[in-house]
């Protein structure tokens, strides 16, 4: 069963001053599933996120990615978040850049990818999220929910083994929240393995293989989504599913 788990996070505690965000978390996500992450604003969802990928350091525990603990000295964390592709609730695209460039960078920088193997793998990317007639648009030309579909080809682009997905819909108008979910639904149905930090009860139902409600820095319940949707055992999880639904 160990080695099914991509991802496993130990003890995880997370402070930022004196504030206790993470108060530790135990977590595992298997290959090819998707895990996702519901719960109140301010609870600690988007930084146990960030701790997958080290982007927040937690002060303790272990954080072990295909069987190596990351937190360990001498690992190389950019190296291994090149295997952890994270889209964030903001875009983050390079205003100056076209949406082709958007894609291709990190593959000429970090990668040392030749540019016209780099173009190919950008311009398949964006096609792989339904964006094939807009390689020469810049990001201001584009919609939130295109931009937002730019940045998960942008993620996707590196060949990630795991993408991790913050809010990801969650500054998005409801006409292009759709759009976004639909590429989440086909990378999903692909086998990509996946953490998704969301309110979007519907993905998490129909995509979700494991929901984790989080509240107060804690894991409250965790299980498949028939059990943590419809009959969950712990009383604040029916108050936060009774709350959303």
């Amino acid at each position: 069963m160990e080695n099914e788990h991509i991802i496993q996070l130990r003890n995880i505690h997370k402070h930022f001053g004196k504030l206790h965000v993470l108060k530790g978390i135990d977590l595992a996500v298997s290959t090819g599933k998707v895990l996702v992450i519901i719960g109140p604003s301010g609870c600690g969802k988007s930084t146990l996120l960030r701790c997958v990928n080290l982007l927040e350091r937690p002060q303790e525990g272990e954080v072990i990615f295909n069987g190596q603990n990351i937190l360990e000295k001498g690992i190389d964390i950019n190296l291994v978040r090149t295997h952890l592709g994270m889209v964030f609730q903001s875009y983050n695209l390079f205003p100056h850049m076209d949406v082709l460039h958007n894609v291709m960078l990190g593959l000429t920088k970090t990668l040392d990818m030749p540019e016209d193997k780099a173009i190919e793998s950008a311009i398949e990317q964006l096609n792989h999220v339904g964006l094939q007639d807009k390689h020469d648009s810049y990001p201001a030309q584009l919609s939130g929910g295109q931009q937002q579909r730019v940045a998960i080809a942008r993620a996707l682009a590196m060949n990630p083994q795991v993408i991790l997905l913050d809010e990801v819909t969650s500054a998005l108008d409801p006409e292009t929240i759709g759009e976004v979910l639909a590429v989440m639904r086909q990378l999903a149905s692909e086998g990509m393995t996946m953490i998704v930090v969301t309110h979007e009860m519907g993905f998490a139902r129909e995509m979700g293989d494991r929901i984790v409600f989080v509240d107060e820095g804690i894991i409250v319940e965790e299980g498949p989504p028939e059990v943590i949707l419809e009959n969950p055992c712990q009383q604040r999880t029916k108050e936060f599913i009774s709350q959303i639904l």
